[in-house]
């Protein structure tokens, strides 16, 4: 059996910028962390003498005899993709999919991961990442960035630059001290509303020409975001105040980005003295995130007490096989076994 642990991300600066049709024209950067929440796969093959010749239970269950007979489309692709047969997966998360925390992604890293040590190889990040891009946006036709497949893949607090159908990952270093400070002074809450990011993602590209000036200046902010993250100087609180800014530009990028209900969570989160926040992801609902001084904290939790408030810690891995126990894999078709 083996079994990979991948964590989810928040994208706090860029999101947009990420989509190739923007960055191969204007360049594109986001800085983004992933916490200590993680979906987590397991994959064996199966026993010979299973009358099917592959389980899945991820939200639904599925046993089929043939690659083709799969529903779930990631799965089907990546097998194909990979050449792996006659497997049990199961998967497991931490928190909600379609929640704006690249959860269809972390999952196909994570499982891309475990597929290729179901075959004895070792594949580096930079590879499962371009392995999770191409199955998602290319096999699977799904539309959205590339941000979420490279932060699962990597891990830690970086800022992602895109430009020519590629990308650069490069940590941001800054002290232990500042780094928990930004930790400690955010908050995340489940608005308890759940949504598929490319139907967000199609509504923002049907109209992208009357984006393009928001998307330009949001891609701005990353500059100044990273400077007031690695300034010893710098007042963190300034990070706060621009990921209002960079809220209310994405906020006008598309019509399903927030709605009435969203905007007065925010407002009465702000009122309770955040700083500043934004919804996670590419918007429409999922979690929203508050940058709060401390010393607010309990007055931001008391006004939004019917909303679940999710505690975490960032961490630096990304993408990891927790369990590696392989068996020896005979095809079926070799034993000359048959269940008809």
């Amino acid at each position: 059996m083996i079994i990979s642990k991948t964590p989810f991300r928040m994208s706090f600066f860029g999101g947009g910028t990420d989509m190739p049709s923007f960055f191969n024209e204007y360049g594109g950067s986001v800085i983004s962390t992933t916490f200590d929440k993680y979906c987590y796969l397991s994959v064996r093959h199966l026993p010979p003498f299973m009358p099917y010749y592959s389980e899945l239970v991820y939200s639904r269950f599925e046993r089929v005899n043939d690659i083709n007979d799969i529903e779930h489309p990631a799965i089907r692709e990546a097998m194909r993709m990979l050449d792996i047969h006659e497997i049990r997966l199961t998967y497991e998360a931490d928190l909600p999919a379609r929640t704006g925390l690249g959860t269809s992604s972390t999952f196909a890293v994570g499982m891309l991961n475990s597929f290729y040590a179901l075959k004895g190889k070792y594949v580096g990040k930079r590879k499962l990442a371009e392995d999770a891009i191409y199955l998602e946006r290319e096999l699977c036709k799904e539309s959205g960035g590339w941000q979420d497949q490279i932060a699962a893949a990597f891990g830690g607090l970086n800022r992602i630059d895109f430009t020519d159908n590629n990308f650069q990952v490069t940590p941001i270093i800054i002290h232990p001290d500042r780094k928990k400070l930004l930790n400690d002074s955010l908050l995340m809450f489940f608005t308890g509303i759940s949504r598929f990011s490319s139907d967000i993602q199609k509504d923002t590209m049907s109209n992208q020409q009357d984006k393009i000036a928001q998307l330009k200046e949001m891609l701005s902010l990353v500059d100044d975001a990273q400077n007031i993250l690695q300034d010893k100087h710098s007042d963190m609180n300034e990070f706060g105040r621009l990921l209002h800014h960079t809220w209310e530009l994405k906020r006008k990028t598309g019509g399903k980005i927030t709605n009435t209900s969203i905007d007065n969570l925010y407002e009465r989160g702000l009122k309770a003295g955040a700083l500043g926040g934004k919804l996670l992801g590419a918007g429409g609902g999922g979690f929203l995130l508050f940058y709060v001084e401390p010393d607010k904290k309990e007055a931001v939790l008391k006004e939004l007490d019917e909303l679940m408030n999710v505690p975490f810690k960032f961490e630096d891995e990304g993408t990891t096989i927790v369990h590696y126990n392989p068996i020896v894999y005979i095809p079926r078709k070799e034993l000359n076994l048959n269940f008809d």
